[in-house]
């Protein structure tokens, strides 16, 4: 967690950006309605992107009180000031924090619990009562991503239901991980619809989900409950997210679901940090 700048008041705006897999959300605290949201162009691409909406906006590196950036793959120190220098241009302040730390603060606030991510990615983080945090998983599409909307995809792909020249014009594409994630609210359909592959697809990704849990959980004490809240779009399903609930208390483990209390890309989430 990024604790070397401390929250300043002022009358200036802040501006905040999630920076996903697949999606980028940019928002301002002021004036109201500027907000963003697109296909993400990367870290590599975010600052020709603010340029673009900072023009469209009118704003000015010294109308800015700060700019927070939630960034996925970035977690060093070195990351987090290599990417703040490059923003410099559009803020006098700039904050970087990985996506999965900006979620738990958005959804949790300073609480222990845990924070399950799976969007196209896929990540936990546990927070336990004297503030240390327990990462599991998110190590991308290579290594890890286990449960994923990315996850999904690649196993039907796999299940030989999709024509082969399909396949390979995805997984050849330059968003090929993308567009592989993509597809798992089709595998969620067709599951719901009593398709064997798709079910057994769907309650694999479950059960890798509740095992990152598990691994990032803290010790709250005997007879409490683990709060545990979660974020990304493959959670937003319902009846998607109380498979992965069922599935933790067939282990035992005595979890609390917490609806985010706000969501990660906006200003109000950010004020502990900014």
């Amino acid at each position: 967690m990024n604790r070397a700048l401390a929250p300043r008041r002022s009358d200036r705006p802040v501006v905040v950006v999630d920076l996903g897999g697949t999606w980028v959300r940019v928002a301002a605290s002021r004036p109201a309605g500027r907000a963003y949201r697109g296909r993400t162009p990367g870290v590599a691409g975010l600052p020709a992107l603010l340029a673009r909406l900072w023009r469209r906006w009118g704003l000015a590196r010294r109308d800015l009180a700060a700019l927070g950036v939630a960034s996925r793959g970035i977690w060093t120190a070195g990351e987090r000031r290599a990417l703040a220098r490059r923003l410099r241009r559009f803020a006098r302040r700039v904050v970087v924090i990985s996506d999965v730390e900006a979620a738990y603060l958005s959804a949790l606030g300073d609480a222990a619990g845990v924070l399950l991510l799976a969007g196209t990615g896929s990540i936990a983080l546990g927070r336990d009562r004297r503030g240390r945090f327990t990462r599991a998983g998110g190590l991308g599409p290579l290594l890890g991503d286990d449960g994923s909307a990315f996850a999904l995809g690649r196993a039907w792909l796999r299940a030989d239901s999709v024509a082969p020249a399909r396949v390979r014009r995805l997984v050849t594409a330059p968003d090929a991980v993308a567009r592989v994630a993509a597809l798992a609210p089709a595998v969620l359909r067709r599951a719901r619809g009593g398709h064997r592959a798709a079910r057994r697809i769907v309650a694999d990704a479950q059960r890798a989900l509740a095992d990152l849990v598990v691994r990032a959980a803290p010790r709250i004490g005997p007879g409490r409950r683990i709060p545990v809240s979660w974020a990304g779009g493959l959670l937003g399903d319902p009846r998607f997210r109380a498979g992965v609930w069922r599935e933790l208390r067939r282990r035992g483990l005595p979890v609390a679901p917490t609806p985010p209390a706000a969501a990660a890309a906006t200003p109000e989430a950010w004020r502990s940090v900014l």
